[in-house]
């Protein structure tokens, strides 16, 4: 399956414009990679890979969700952290380390209910860190971005089960 046949599909399917851009953006990895199996390069391809698969998704939802443009502006930023001078990165590896154990030495959250408080808070919390972009969601925009990532995922896994059979035989 290469770019050229899936212009027989519908293009405003989800499946096929997100199947267009993830075959270009690995046709894009495989010409630049050398081929090395060593373990170091083997997890820089899973991670590339994994990277590709997620913006492919993003860009083919488009602007119009939260969770796409989050995770699109989370790759950008992760390349331009990956472009900047080594002393940088490193002095923010630093502070991340130090914020992560100061908060670690805090205060402890309180655990059991307290009267009045909802049974499923928590689980709206970790959603919120699943879906990206969520933190800055009401509860409401927050279960209807969930659904759509949700609906994209699978779609995601489809098409990717569907390409790895195809170039598989």
């Amino acid at each position: 399956m290469d770019p050229q046949s899936l212009s027989n599909l519908n293009p405003n399917s989800l499946k096929t414009r997100f199947a267009q851009r993830f075959i270009r953006a690995l046709t894009r990895i495989q010409n630049q990679q050398p081929k090395s199996s060593s373990p170091g390069e083997i997890s820089k391809r899973h991670s590339r890979v994994k990277i590709a698969a997620n913006a492919a998704m993003a860009s083919a939802v488009g602007p119009s969700r939260v969770w796409s443009q989050a995770l699109l502006r989370r790759i950008r930023n992760r390349s331009n952290q990956n472009q900047a001078p080594r002393h940088r990165r490193r002095r923010a590896l630093f502070k991340r380390i130090g914020t992560n154990s100061m908060k670690r030495k805090g205060l402890k959250e309180k655990r059991g209910t307290e009267e009045g408080q909802l049974v499923g808070f928590g689980k709206e919390k970790k959603l919120r860190k699943v879906v990206p972009g969520g933190a800055a969601m009401d509860i409401c925009s927050l279960l209807d971005e969930t659904a759509h990532y949700i609906r994209c995922l699978t779609t995601q896994v489809k098409v990717m089960k569907r390409i790895a059979e195809i170039y598989s035989t």
